[in-house]
Order: C-alpha cells, then sequence, then structure tokens
C-alpha cells in the first residue's frame, strides 16, 4: 500500500487522507461480540446465553464504531510517528459512517504542525545591564520602614497631626452623586500615607474627635485611579477617634527582633545592606531576563498553531477565574470572553516555542546541579530550609518549575553570550519599584 501524500494547505496546516485495512479487524469485532454474549444484559436470555447473531443484531453498529475509531487513531499515530510530523493539538477526523463498513475505507485528518523555527542574528539585538549602589540613606529608608510596620498607636485626645491615625465614618460624592460610604462602619487611615491624595490629609489634620467635616477635592488628570481623574469629589468625614503613633526606638532590643543576636545596630545596618543587595541583584537579573524574553518575541515571526493558542487561552482564564474568586469577586456576574487573552496567548505560545527550540538546538535544559540551587534559592525563604528541600525532592512533579527556571536562566546566558550589551546606571529606588525606561 502507497504511502499517503501530505497536503500542505499553509505554514502549519496539513491534511492527509489515509486507508484503513478492514481484514486485521474483523477478528476484533468478532472477539467482541463473543464477549458480549457472556455478559450482556437482554431480555430473553439468561446472563451467558445470549446467540451470537441476537447480540450482533443489539450491539453491531457501537462494536464496529469502536473498533473501527481506535483503528482510525491508531493509524493516524502511526503514520505520524513514522512520518516524524509534530502535530500541534488534536487532529481533525472526518470519515464516512463506520457502521455500514464492508471494506477497507478512508479517513481525512487535518492538522496542525509545530512551525519550523529560525533563530534570528541575537548580535543585532541589544540588552541594557542597569547598574546601581545600595547607599546608606537607603538603609536608612528600609529601617524607617521597619519602624513604621512596628509602629504601634494609642488613642488620645487632642486635634490630628500628620502621623496619627484617625478612625472615621466617610461619605463621598461625584455629580452630587454618592459615590461611597462606609455605612454604619467605620475605616482607619494613616495621615500622611503616601497612598492617598495629599489634598484630603491636609483637610484632616486639626479635626478633633467628634468633629464633623465637609470639603471637595479637585482630581488631576493624571490621577490613579482614573475613576476619579480630572472629578470634583465632594467628601462628608466624621472624625470618631484620634490615635497617635508609639514608634519602636531603633536600640539593641529592635535590632535583635530583627534577627541580630547581640543586638548591635552596626550589624543591624551591615544585614540590612546586605539583604538589599540581594534584592537589587535579583530585580536587575530578573530586568535582564525580561528583556531577553522581550527581544525574542519581537525580533521573530512565527507561525502559530490555533489548537495552541486556544489552549493557553484557555489556562489563562482560568487562572483568571481562580484568582478573582480567591478574591472575592462575585463569580456570577463574571464572564471571561476568550478575546480578552488572545494578545497574551500568542505571545506566550511563540515565547515558549522559541525558548524550547534554543534549548533543543544548543543543550540548555538545566543540569541536576543546576535545579538543586534553583531548589536552594527557593527554600531560602521558608521557616525550615532544610524541610523544604527535601519537599522539593519528594516528587518529581515539583522539581518540574525550579527545573524550568534554572533552564531559562542558561537560555538567558546563552542570549547574554552572543547579543550587544549597554550599562546604564539606575537610581535604586527605581529598581526597587521596577521602573526600568528600557
Amino acid at each position: 500500500m502507497a504511502e499517503p501524500a501530505v497536503e500542505n494547505i499553509n505554514n502549519i496546516e496539513r491534511r492527509v487522507t489515509i486507508t484503513v485495512d478492514v481484514a486485521p479487524l474483523t477478528s476484533q469485532v468478532n472477539e467482541q461480540f463473543m464477549r458480549l454474549t457472556k455478559t450482556a444484559n437482554i431480555s430473553g436470555f439468561r446472563p451467558g446465553k445470549v446467540p451470537l447473531d441476537v447480540v450482533e443484531q443489539q450491539y453491531g453498529n457501537d462494536v464496529k464504531s469502536e473498533v473501527y475509531t481506535k483503528a482510525i487513531e491508531k493509524r493516524f499515530g502511526e503514520f505520524v510517528q513514522k512520518n516524524n510530523i509534530r502535530v500541534a493539538g488534536m487532529p481533525n477526523i472526518e470519515h464516512g459512517s463506520l457502521t455500514n463498513v464492508t471494506d477497507d475505507f478512508e479517513f481525512t485528518a487535518t492538522f496542525e504542525v509545530f512551525p519550523d523555527i529560525s533563530i534570528s542574528d541575537i548580535k543585532k539585538l541589544k540588552v541594557i545591564q542597569y547598574e546601581t549602589t545600595v547607599k546608606a540613606e537607603d538603609v536608612k529608608k528600609t529601617i524607617d520602614v521597619l519602624v513604621r510596620q512596628r509602629t504601634t498607636f494609642k488613642k488620645i485626645d487632642r486635634a490630628a497631626k500628620l502621623g496619627d491615625r484617625v478612625k472615621v465614618k466617610l461619605k463621598s460624592f461625584i455629580d452630587n452623586k454618592e459615590a461611597e460610604s462606609t455605612g454604619d462602619e467605620f475605616i482607619e487611615i494613616v495621615l500622611g500615607d503616601t497612598s492617598r491624595i495629599k489634598e484630603f490629609d491636609s483637610q484632616m489634620v486639626g479635626l478633633n474627635a467628634g468633629i464633623e467635616k465637609s470639603f471637595d477635592i479637585k482630581y488631576p488628570k493624571d490621577h490613579n485611579p482614573m475613576e476619579l481623574a480630572d472629578k470634583q469629589v465632594g467628601y462628608q468625614v466624621a472624625v470618631i477617634e484620634v490615635h497617635e503613633p508609639i514608634k519602636p526606638n531603633v536600640d539593641e532590643k529592635f535590632a535583635k527582633e530583627l534577627g541580630i543576636e547581640d543586638g548591635d545596630i552596626k550589624k543591624l545596618n551591615e544585614s540590612i545592606n546586605e539583604s538589599l543587595l540581594q534584592e537589587v541583584d535579583k530585580r536587575l537579573q530578573a530586568n535582564i531576563k525580561q528583556q531577553v524574553f522581550k527581544l525574542l518575541v519581537d525580533s521573530h515571526k512565527i507561525d502559530l498553531p490555533r489548537a495552541l493558542i486556544d489552549i493557553e487561552i484557555r489556562q489563562l482564564a482560568e487562572t483568571t477565574l481562580k484568582k478573582l474568586e480567591s478574591d472575592g469577586a462575585n463569580m456570577k456576574d463574571i464572564k471571561l470572553e476568550p478575546s480578552m487573552f488572545e494578545d497574551r496567548a500568542k505571545v506566550s505560545c511563540k515565547l515558549r516555542l522559541l525558548l524550547a527550540h534554543i534549548v533543543e538546538s544548543h543543550s540548555l535544559e538545566s543540569s541536576e546541579e543546576q535545579t538543586q540551587g534553583k531548589i536552594k534559592e527557593f527554600s531560602i525563604n521558608y521557616d525550615d530550609p532544610d524541610q523544604a528541600i527535601k519537599w522539593f525532592n519528594e516528587d518529581p512533579k515539583r522539581l518540574q518549575e525550579p527545573k524550568a527556571l534554572a533552564t531559562e536562566d542558561n537560555v538567558v546566558k546563552w542570549f547574554m553570550s552572543q547579543c550587544k550589551t549597554e550599562k546604564k546606571a539606575i537610581n535604586f529606588d527605581n529598581v526597587i519599584s521596577a521602573q526600568f525606561d528600557e
């Protein structure tokens, strides 16, 4: 029997018509019938005593369809394996009725294949290598944050000032319509918190418990969130209580609480400096990886199999739904359209195909040592690092993520060995807030 010819519909879509030999399948059909004579439950016959012709009449179509469908799947699989075809997704199989088959029959399979990938000249691409330093003022700002995190508040009978925490009931109005209200509940706000527009806190300074105040605030055009941008918002605020901050002293006790056994403040500063250096390095490396991946995606044109895009869309949608549910969203009101994830899915698919090709072409899959190194990095974030390492290694499935990340590191290193690079200074705060300007 001649090998079927594959038709190229486009760069990644193929069609082939394959013949299935019926003769070898006849014995399988008969074996199914014989088994059914012993197990079939047909009215008028005792179990195990159903005549063969009755079984064939009752179950013939179902048995033949099952046997022939499996034969189609097997024949297609053999064809794909023999011809080294890399099928992407499930094929679309078309055939005539399988219940009336008496001779060899044909089926047509339409399917997508993984695209041929050719990596562009990496030497033409450029990665910015950002550099920064950790200064004494950065250490001080970090200690200030730690102080704020450990600050307690005490109720006090005086007017509120910046730094105080005030308990308030609040209503807001936009275009004379109520936009927000705490109702019978209250909220607590720390005056001077930079997450709020400063004009609001300015209105609160000087108010005592028991005071009510109404005022308007004009939000700037570039305000975030955009719902308030360029809006005139009216507020009605009732102050319930004022609390003053009780800040801990940066002393021996403070240092001990942060893990410095002898309470040495100098050692505390050195420890924080080291932590900041590690954090900066981690963020700079993450930025390089982000640049490399973006350059790979932007510099290559690939025909993406629709099947892969659809799989990625489903995964993105499922992840989004789980996140919304965990955040307490009303799932009855949530409807996610596939088109919402189309662009992200295409980028993810392209990157995944490129990474897989590079890894295979240059033998960049992570070694056992590299995978264990990544696990060791993960374990630092656990209370018991040794137990965490053991947990990862107890199940091969748990090794998949560290192995994949270590492999990605290999790809980045390979890319960086070939591309152009440019060193550029960047402010420490911009690194921490991930505000890179490439």
